[in-house]
Formats: structure tokens, sequence, C-alpha cells
């Protein structure tokens, strides 16, 4: 149990990493959603329309990145070492983590990283995510499977912060604010856990403990996308219409009104009556040899367009997310080119199912650790399987699941997940049909009569 001081300090350090925690939410909530940021700032005297179409340019260049991964990432079976678990998958169920699994994805994908508590519940346990706003964490190694400390910001009350910190073996409700000075325990209770019940998905995890999101390392690329698209707008509409010109004309003089003499002053007056629309067979005329007609060429866009276009490709190979998947621009592609394309995407949502995949096995064993099944929580063999999300035509994955059945004699009925689009519900409905299908075939019965009549003889 940490003594008042220690106390102090541990939450002095987890409030200061979750005070910069959230600073770094915000910079990536401001590019995931493009109201908020358009990445470059405009002249001192831009005017209104500067800045109307400022907000024009903004596209949420960088949450496409983010939902490329997530709508990849579906867990839909989970294993023990006997196979599919029933415990397992009611502990999944209670939680409503079918559902919530994907905010904890974009959480994950986005910030870097987020976090799942779990607490005991009369008796079931209960498993809570949470985003990197709420939940700070410290370790004594970054490979560890649970956390040293944890800071929880559970909510705010009469200008005063409330805090859960926990620690192995007691947590601790903490008050802070403008009338406390310093750290007022509220509560402190023993947990009866000799961890820290909290677990950490992240994106990408180095050796030094540092995470990282697929939206903080890309903000440079999407600010120079924005700008080319304010730069494109600029001259599309101030730039992109021919400026006919004339040179040598007399302007109508204006007239004294006394005398009714003409004087040195242009009639402004008339000069505007002279203004005329040219419609395409109009002629002009001047009367003076000096007169002169010309048009002023529109600025061409197709610099700003092939410019926009390249900052979207490096975009897209720096994050390794599929071009056409920003640009929509996908034609006469082959199976095997559209695989090639989205190579780089599946290695990487590999690599984070890798991740989350580990932290759902600690979640789930610790779960049933709470729940009191030793047996679960002790199982090495405890995974989870992930939906094949991979895009591939309906007749190129049955004819490859079907030459996988006849030519390599894989069990059919273990293929029958593998084909896109089929989740673990539609599977055990499918067994079950077939297992009630092959009791009722009359042959199958008269085998089975013979071999209980064989068995009679025998005993």
């Amino acid at each position: 149990m940490l003594s008042g001081d220690e106390l102090k300090k541990v939450f002095d350090r987890l409030k200061a990493q979750l005070i910069k925690q959230r600073v770094q939410c915000d910079t990536v909530d401001s590019w995931m959603r493009p109201e908020l940021e358009a990445g470059f700032n405009l002249p001192r005297l831009a005017t209104r329309e500067h800045r109307r179409l400022r907000d024009f340019s903004r596209t949420p260049w960088l949450r496409l990145v983010v939902d490329n991964v997530v709508q990849a990432m579906y867990v839909d079976s989970l294993y023990s070492s006997e196979g599919k678990s029933a415990g397992l998958w009611d502990i999944w169920s209670r939680n409503s983590m079918s559902a919530r699994q994907v905010s904890n994805h974009r959480s994950m994908i986005a910030y870097g990283q987020s976090f799942a508590v779990v607490s005991k519940a009369e008796k079931y346990a209960r498993v809570s995510l949470m985003s990197p706003r709420r939940m700070a964490c410290e370790w004594d190694d970054p490979g560890d499977p649970f956390p040293k400390y944890a800071l929880e910001s559970l909510r705010d009350e009469n200008d005063q912060q409330v805090f859960l910190l926990r620690e192995p073996r007691f947590e601790y409700e903490v008050r802070t604010g403008r009338n406390i000075e310093g750290v007022q325990v509220v509560a402190s209770r023993g947990t009866g856990i000799s961890w820290v019940p909290v677990v950490r998905f992240a994106n990408q995890l180095d050796l030094e403990g540092r995470v990282v999101g697929e939206v903080e390392p890309f903000i440079p690329s999407a600010q120079r996308i924005n700008k080319t698209a304010y730069d494109r707008l600029l001259a599309q509409h101030f730039n992109s219409w021919k400026v006919k010109t004339v040179t040598g004309l007399d302007l109508p003089a204006k007239a004294d009104p006394d005398t009714g003499l003409e004087t040195d002053q242009v009639d402004v007056e008339a000069a505007e009556k002279m203004k005329i629309k040219l419609a395409q067979d109009d002629i002009l005329v001047g009367e003076s040899p000096e007169t002169r007609f010309g048009v002023l060429e529109a600025t061409s866009l197709e610099p700003f367009v092939s410019s926009w276009r390249a900052d979207i490709e490096a975009l897209a190979a720096s994050s390794q997310t599929p071009a056409h998947a920003l640009t929509g621009q996908l034609v006469n592609l082959s199976p095997e080119a559209l695989a090639a394309a989205r190579s780089p995407l599946t290695q990487k949502v590999y690599e984070r199912q890798m991740n989350a995949g580990q932290s759902y096995t600690r979640v789930l064993q610790t779960a049933a650790a709470l729940e009191g099944d030793m047996g679960l929580a002790q199982d090495e063999r405890v995974r989870v399987s992930w939906q094949d999300m991979e895009i591939r035509s309906m007749s190129q994955a049955v004819d490859a699941l079907g030459k996988a059945a006849s030519m390599l004699k894989v069990p059919v009925r273990e293929l029958w997940r593998l084909i896109p689009g089929v989740q673990s519900p539609d599977v055990e409905q499918w067994e079950a049909a077939a297992d009630a299908e092959l009791e009722s075939d009359p042959l199958r019965a008269s085998f089975a009569r013979q071999a209980q009549d064989t068995v009679s003889e025998v005993e």
C-alpha cells in the first residue's frame, strides 16, 4: 500500500502523463474532424472569401487512413486449448464486445493506444474500454502484460477532479482541484488482485514504451494536400476566367453643367454604360486606329490537380493505404493487381491484429480469473480469431477453397468460415443444418442400425 508521499508522487507523474495524452488526442481529433483544422494559415488581410475557400479545402484524409485499418479488423471467434470456447464467448457477449470492439480499434489506431479495465461486477467480470483521454499507465518494463500503476479520470464535480489510482491489491479515489490543496485521498480499498487489471491495446509499440497512431505521423502530408486544394480553389475562383482587355478607347468626357462643353473629366455613368456583355457572335469595333483588343488567359488548373494527386499518392505510400482507397480511381485492375495494391495495407492490418489479439487474450483471461474460471485463466492457448476481411470476388474465393478441399484434403467444414462475408454464427448454423441432414439420411440410419446390432451380438 502506498504511503502519502509515494501516492502523491505517483499521482503527479500519471496526471502529467494524462494531460500530455489529452493534448495529443486533441491534435488527432482536429485532423479526424475536418471542420477543426485546415493545416495552414491565411494572410493577415485575408477576406471572407479566402476564409470560405479555406473551409472548402478541408478533407478528412487521415480519417480515411484510420478507417481503412479499422474496417479490416473484426474478431468473430474465441478459442481455447479445447477449440471454440463457450466460456470465453459468454464473457465477450456479456460485455457487448462484438460492437464495442470497433470503437476500441478506432481509438487504438487513431490515438496509438486504448485501454481495457477489467473489474468484478456482482458475479461476472465487467470490461470497460477507455481512450488515452481517460487513462494513463506506468510500467516497470514496456513489455510487461500489466502496468505497475494506472490512473483513471472518473468525473469533474464542483471545480474538483476525481480520479481512481490503481496499484496491485489496492485502489484509491483521489480528488484534486481549486478547493483542495495538493491531493486528497477520499477512499482506499483492497481489490484482492495481485496485479493491476488494465490492458493496453497499442497500434505500434517500440522497446522504449513509445506508442504512435495512424494520424500524427502523417499530419504534414495532410497539410500539403489541403494547401494544394486551397491554391486550386483560389485559382478556380479568381483566375479561371478569361479577362477581355481594350486599349486606346476614348471614354466619354463629362460635360460642364453650366456651359454644356466637355471637360477633362471622364463621365463615369456614361463609361459604365459602355461596358457590354459579349455574346458568342458579337463583334467589337473601335473608332480610333489606336484601339487594341486583347484577352488575358485563364490560369490553368492542371498543375494544381497534378500536385494534389501527387500529394495524395505520397500519403497513400507513407501510410500503407491503397491509393484507390483515397482517390476512388479504380480502372480495369486484374485480381492480381488489386491484391498487389492492397498488400501493404494487408501487412499493416496483420501487424495490428497481432498486437490487439494478444491484448484481447489478456483481457479474457483476466475476466475469467475474476469469475473464478482458473482453467481458462491459465490456458496458454486462449486466442482470438479475426474475420477474413480481405476483398476478393466470391467466385475467386470459392474456387480457391474448393481446390484446398479437393487437392489438399482440407476438411470442408473448416473452410466455411473463410468464405468472404460469412460470420461465425453463419458457420454454426450451417454445421447444425449439416448435422441434421446427416441424421435424416436413410442410408446413414441403416448403417447406424447395423452397427448397433453388431455391438449387441458381440455383447
